[in-house]
């Protein structure tokens, strides 16, 4: 368990000093962060070390109902392409945040009420502490319910995660997708995990009382710290040989094998231009060759650069999607990001570079004239 902590604490560092451009990265590194906290106390609380630090104990209930929030942020974020701020989603840290300001005169109570509250969960036979007759344990009320309140909140999320892939799979599908990327991928384990981890949670709560289970969480979370870990780094560059190849050299294809053709014949079969996140370092590792020789093949070919072939292709497609009667339901922007653009802007002025026109005189010059 305390390797998972520490595993988990590395984890989530290089999450949150790493991602500074990726808001979805930082959600999921704020989670790992609130899960490193709380099983560094359950680690404490099994030793026995809480006694060094028994003001601190069930300090890092609160964090508990963080996880589900904040994974389902950076789930939204990776999928809906939308920064997350707190001040637009607020509402999630309603239930976290007023738990917390509950459970106050509990955090502020003497050490004896404290130390009663561990022997009761770990070692019930212990002789108890005296407490002052005078203590309130009104606290006691909200606390005593905290089990169905992760339970709740863990299952609400999953719901909420679950249907957003799902209706990232249904676009896919919709628009003939059909290599599913990196992202959509991660998303969709987070959310097995998710679930298996309300799973695990119910059956833990369902067989233990008080805190009695939670080495089998731990082991759970040691586990899973280190699948993450493995999984970041299968998704680096570090391990590919063009990190370290010369200017132009290909990896696995030769260069005789690649050509403008067999290019394009992977963009449009797998309609690799609709990717919000299609790059050219990206096609190049999925085509195993260098970036650079798909550059110069598409500069001697095209006389373009990769980004004005992939927004040529995308901007055909908006064309057909722009005046198809089963398409009219939807907004220029969601066509836009339909065919790929990241934002209603980048879709404008590319739309107007390829056809020097705007897209909405493009859908008129398609309409009836009177």
């Amino acid at each position: 368990m305390f390797l998972g902590v520490v595993q988990s604490f590395f984890l989530a560092f290089v999450l949150l000093l790493r991602s500074s451009n990726n808001i979805g990265l930082r959600w999921f590194g704020a989670s790992i962060l609130a899960t490193a906290l709380i099983f560094l106390d359950v680690y404490v609380c099994y030793t026995g070390l809480i006694k060094y630090v028994l003001f601190l104990n069930d300090s890092t209930e609160a964090l508990v109902l963080i996880i589900g929030p904040t994974l389902y942020l950076a789930i939204y974020c990776f999928l809906k392409r939308e920064d997350v701020t707190f001040k637009k989603h607020w509402w999630h840290f309603v239930l976290p945040i007023g738990y917390f300001l509950s459970q106050i005169p509990f955090y502020l109570a003497p050490i004896s009420v404290k130390y009663n509250a561990y022997i009761g969960a770990y070692y019930s036979k212990f002789p108890s502490a005296k407490i002052p007759e005078s203590f309130n344990h009104g606290y006691h009320y909200i606390k005593d319910i905290f089990d169905w309140l992760v339970l709740v909140t863990f299952l609400f999320y999953t719901i909420l995660s679950l249907k957003m892939v799902w209706e990232e799979k249904s676009r896919l599908t919709e628009i003939g997708v059909k290599n599913r990327s990196s992202k959509y991928i991660f998303t969709r384990n987070t959310v097995a995990v998710l679930f298996l981890l309300l799973v695990i949670i119910f059956m833990v709560y369902y067989s233990f009382d008080d805190d009695g289970g939670d080495h089998y969480l731990g082991i759970f979370h040691s586990c899973l710290a280190f699948l993450t870990t493995y999984v970041l780094l299968s998704e680096s560059r570090f391990f590919e040989k063009s990190w370290v190849a010369d200017k132009y050299e290909t990896i696995g294809q030769s260069k005789s094998d690649l050509n403008l053709a067999s290019i394009e014949s992977y963009v449009d079969e797998n309609k690799y231009f609709l990717r919000q996140d299609a790059s050219l370092n990206d096609l190049a590792s999925t085509l195993k060759v260098h970036p650079n020789h798909i550059s110069r093949i598409i500069n001697q070919g095209k006389h373009s650069n990769f980004n004005d072939f992939i927004n040529q292709k995308r901007i055909c497609f908006s064309q057909g999607k722009l005046v198809d009667p089963n398409f009219s339901n939807l907004t220029i922007e969601a066509i836009g990001a339909l065919a790929g653009f990241k934002s209603k802007s980048a879709f404008y002025t590319a739309f107007k570079r390829h056809t020097e026109t705007s897209p909405s005189a493009y859908i008129k010059s398609f309409s009836p004239k009177l």
